[in-house]
């Protein structure tokens, strides 16, 4: 897999390990933080709480109902890709109640995964249209959840209305090398375009 020069022209100085800041987003019970842990060189950094009463009736648990508890600020974790790229990911908390923190978040953020429960496709939008607006190119994570039914990729992508150009894979967060390659996929899909959006910004 070659992935050196990817960020910007030339060839990297010998020894030369670039960081990459990449966001782990979506809907509330995702499975964000599933895939920093399964994915993570380190143990991750997590501010899950236990959901208690006092968020009924602000959260929905709607096909989350088995849910005991809820990232409130990010997770992090790092993973290197080969021995000249580290990514830093940060997963982001998925409440309405928490997006104010999303701003700060992507700053300096080079591209994301947005994970989707094909359960609940609706949950995902506000993660969908927080890319679009802040111009982050992202790819798109199908979470295969056991209880999931098949759909085929071409019919979620329609149904989130993906353009063409943007990768929609199916996985399972569980799985350490299926997390990987969904983060290979999107360092892929920021190679492949142009070198002025592929600056950090």
């Amino acid at each position: 897999m070659d992935l050196k020069g990817f960020d910007r022209p030339g060839s990297p100085t010998a020894g030369e390990t670039r960081s990459v800041k990449v966001m782990i987003a979506g809907g509330f019970g995702t499975g964000k933080t599933t895939m920093v842990r399964s994915v993570s060189d380190i143990k991750p950094l997590t501010t899950e709480e236990t959901l208690t009463q006092a968020s009924a009736g602000v959260d929905h648990l709607i096909g989350v109902a088995d849910k005991t508890e809820t990232t409130v600020s990010l997770d992090f974790g790092k993973i290197s890709l080969n021995d000249t790229l580290m990514l830093y990911l940060f997963g982001t908390p998925g409440q309405e109640r928490f997006w104010f923190l999303w701003n700060g978040l992507f700053k300096g953020a080079l591209g994301a995964v947005v994970l989707v429960d094909t359960r609940r496709l609706a949950s995902s939008f506000r993660a969908i249209e927080e890319m679009e607006r802040q111009r982050v190119p992202f790819v798109i994570a199908l979470n295969v959840f056991p209880d999931s039914r098949h759909h085929p990729v071409e019919e979620i992508r329609d149904a989130l209305d993906i353009p063409p150009h943007t990768p929609v894979v199916a996985f399972d967060a569980r799985d350490r090398a299926a997390s990987r390659d969904v983060l290979v996929t999107l360092i892929r899909h920021l190679k492949d375009r142009s070198a002025a959006a592929l600056e950090p910004r």
